[in-house]
């Protein structure tokens, strides 16, 4: 009773204009589901059958979506499915109402003979489903036997077991498995046992979901393992739902500098059971070692070996008659080699000549390798621009297909452009032509693509051109934005400035409020994401993308529209761009491009009377979540408040891989350095930290490290923790109204002074 007569009172002694605040926040938080369904006839990239006679795709329609196929011959449109038929269907087995403007999905597959489609929902979790279309039935389809479990890619989890199914031989006549951690070779179908290894144990086996028969039948290779360290992360669900005791949650995850396991391959003679192991000295201190893979003539297997703190990549093959091992391909860096990035391609699955992309010359370029002596034969592209995508590889006709950035001068370095070129580097042929960013798909037969281009100021187009000059077949649709621009929507403003270097070309947005007034001045808020392994200003137009990193357009508009002018940059250390502009992030990721955002928004204020920028505020989520508190810490002259969501705030609590990928190992000062436990004290701008209970990608002990040095250095703070959240806590479906809520009325207090 207490505290409802002391809020009515705060409500009649509170001016106007504060108890409107809770209202412009939920008006703002509309906007997204109101604008999302004005668009018409955007469409996502195609998706082809396998034998290439149709694509379809999903576009925007009057209040939502709808899936079209095209017949790849006559170009005819017809609707993929009956979607008012489906949505019953997919309602019944989802046990929520679906809508058939509003599928949950956007990408799927049909059966070979059309007659059902699959898709999944959700990301790495997802459940998969199969609808038959012949009145629409809907199942969840079991899921694969997936294996034994890695945390992180480099520990087995050996509570589970692993996936032991006898391997069959080519022939049929003979099969493989483990049995007690050795290798067994017997009779198809569980018949008589003709010989096993010796030498496995627990601590030393012999893993089965790597086994390998050549071609030929005559070997097998697979890998030796010893386990790495088991780390658990233990996690309690304080309010499980429909029960009243909290429940004990474990989780496999690696950490910086744990032992991971070590793998090793290993030759048998099918004949007689003959072992030989490979000289270990190609691949010491491995981080991970791929399994092997044999090569199509049964000469040798090959594998790869990525050297534990990444300064090292190769390519291994190995002999099959002697078990010499040599270096196909090696790839060296001082600073790193960017794991995400590796590709290469065995030219007719021979091991003579190899396909590699490589950053040697400062550019991700395509060279070809000789598989024998690992010397490069020719380096294939060239220049001050980088190769992105490969889509196809014709061994035959000696060709590739590619996407690269910063081909064309004077374009924004980050769109997307696509070519053909042969092996021996001529004949390079640009095959999209617009001043945008290009999503393209390949028929099979490499015929004919479908392109989707757009910036962030000019809607999706699809087109059809001709795989062998570009040439356009037919428009298939043309994003039409007319209802949302009468709605308010602008598009943001895309911003160049010089970085830190006074020379660097930094690439930006800028989203203001629709009432902006530029005789007003704005406090300034950044939505960051610095993580090295990509680069997160949008590109293309589709606003409403939900939360990778931070939110995208729509959301900035949200935020924007509440009296702010939000900005998102990508600065120097994220990809895409040179390895020079990429490596600033090498042991650095306390850095998180500051010197360049700043410069940037200090160029921006230059050009805009109405950007403050004694008012500056800044949040993201996971590593934007780091970077966030880090620039309180470190640039708090410049930055006045900030929101970080589950944060990686100390690395060495971190996932092992991408951790040590831009810190490299062993755990050394670099990791400190970037550390907002170790620096805590520092700060002195308002924080507001939102971390799930059940984050699985982002310890969320990480948070709660930073909140008990923070209390130890008597600063003050707010803490949000959403009961049962994931790693998007407060940026997902379910609480995020509140999250964000929060975030908005935080932002409004610390930068405008508005309770």
């Amino acid at each position: 009773m207490k505290r409802l007569v002391s809020l009515a009172l705060l409500l009649t002694t509170t001016p106007l204009a504060a108890q409107t605040v809770p209202d412009r926040i939920a008006k703002s938080l509309a906007l997204r589901d109101q604008w999302q369904w004005l668009t018409r006839d955007i469409a996502s990239p195609a998706e082809w059958d396998a034998d290439g006679r149709h694509f379809h795709y999903r576009k925007t329609v009057a209040g939502g979506f709808a899936f079209v196929d095209v017949d790849a011959a006559t170009r005819a449109k017809a609707p993929a499915f009956d979607a008012a038929a489906l949505a019953p269907a997919l309602t019944k087995v989802m046990g929520k109402p679906i809508e058939p403007l509003r599928l949950p999905f956007e990408h799927f597959s049909y059966t070979p003979d059309r007659s059902a489609i699959r898709f999944t929902i959700g990301y790495e979790d997802g459940i998969t489903y199969a609808c038959v279309l012949a009145r629409p039935a809907c199942s969840v389809v079991p899921p694969e036997n997936p294996g034994r479990p890695r945390g992180f890619g480099v520990v087995r989890d050996l509570r589970v077991p692993a996936d032991n199914h006898p391997r069959l031989s080519p022939d049929g006549r003979l099969e493989a498995l483990v049995l007690d951690d050795n290798l067994v070779v017997r009779a198809a179908n569980g018949g008589k046992e003709i010989w096993r290894s010796q030498d496995g144990s627990p601590a030393n086996f012999y893993d089965p979901e790597t086994i390998a028969w050549s071609p030929d039948g005559q070997h097998i290779a697979l890998q030796r393992v010893r386990p790495g360290y088991a780390r658990m992360v233990t996690r309690v669900l304080a309010a499980p739902p429909g029960k009243v005791q909290p429940q004990v949650v474990q989780q496999l995850y690696p950490k910086p500098g744990d032992a991971v396991d070590q793998e090793a391959p290993v030759l048998f003679r099918v004949s007689d059971g003959k072992r030989t192991e490979i000289d270990p000295s190609l691949f010491a201190n491995a981080y991970t070692l791929s399994a092997p893979e044999w090569r199509a003539d049964s000469k040798s297997f090959a594998f790869d070996d990525l050297k534990r703190g990444f300064g090292e990549a190769k390519i291994i093959a190995v002999d099959a008659d002697t078990g010499r091992a040599h270096a196909a391909v090696t790839e060296t860096a001082k600073t790193f080699v960017f794991r995400d990035r590796i590709w290469s391609h065995d030219v007719k699955g021979l091991g003579r000549e190899i396909l590699w992309a490589s950053e040697r010359d400062g550019w991700r370029h395509l060279y070809l390798i000789d598989g024998a002596t690992g010397r490069v034969v020719r380096q294939i592209t060239k220049g001050n621009w980088l190769v992105r995508d490969i889509a196809k590889v014709d061994d035959e006709k000696r060709q590739i297909w590619f996407s690269a950035n910063g081909f064309v001068p004077g374009e924004d370095p980050y769109y997307k452009q696509w070519f053909r070129v042969d092996f021996d580097g001529r004949n390079l042929t640009r095959l999209t032509q617009e001043n945008a960013t290009h999503e393209v798909r390949f028929a099979p037969d490499m015929t004919t693509y479908v392109d989707v281009y757009s910036r962030t100021d000019l809607p999706e187009a699809m087109e059809l051109h001709d795989a062998r000059d570009g040439r356009l077949i037919q428009t298939l649709e043309k994003g039409d934005i007319t209802a949302l621009t009468a709605a308010g929507f602008r598009s943001p403003e895309r911003f160049t400035a010089k970085g830190r270097d006074g020379k660097t070309d930094i690439y930006g947005l800028v989203v203001r409020p629709r009432d902006y007034d530029p005789a007003k001045r704005y406090p300034v808020i950044e939505n960051i994401y610095a993580g090295p392994h990509d680069s997160f200003v949008p590109k293309a137009f589709w606003p409403f993308g939900g939360f990778s990193g931070g939110d995208k357009v729509m959301g900035m508009q949200q935020l924007a529209d509440l009296g702010f002018v939000v900005v998102m940059i990508d600065g120097m250390g994220t990809a895409n761009r040179s390895k020079a502009f990429h490596d600033v992030a090498w042991k650095n990721l306390a850095d998180s491009g500051f010197p360049d955002r700043i410069a940037w928004m200090k160029a921006l204020a230059a050009k805009d009377p109405g950007v403050d920028l004694s008012r500056v505020g800044i949040y993201g989520g996971s590593a934007g979540g780091q970077s966030t508190l880090n620039a309180l810490l470190f640039h708090p002259d410049f930055y006045k408040a900030g929101v970080a969501y589950a944060g990686c705030f100390d690395n060495r609590m971190d996932k092992i891989d991408w951790n040590e990928q831009w810190l490299g190992y062993p755990v050394d000062r670099s990791y400190l350095d970037a550390s907002g436990v170790v620096h805590a004290n520092q700060l002195r701008g308002k924080l507001m930290l939102v971390v799930g209970e059940q984050d699985s990608n982002v310890d969320p002990a990480s948070t709660t490290q930073v909140v008990d040095a923070l209390i130890k250095a008597d600063k003050d703070f707010d803490l949000l923790v959403i009961p049962g959240g994931e790693h998007t806590a407060g940026r997902s479906t379910g609480p995020v109204a509140y999250a964000m809520r929060r975030q908005y009325a935080f932002f409004l207090k610390a930068l405008r002074g508005e309770e």
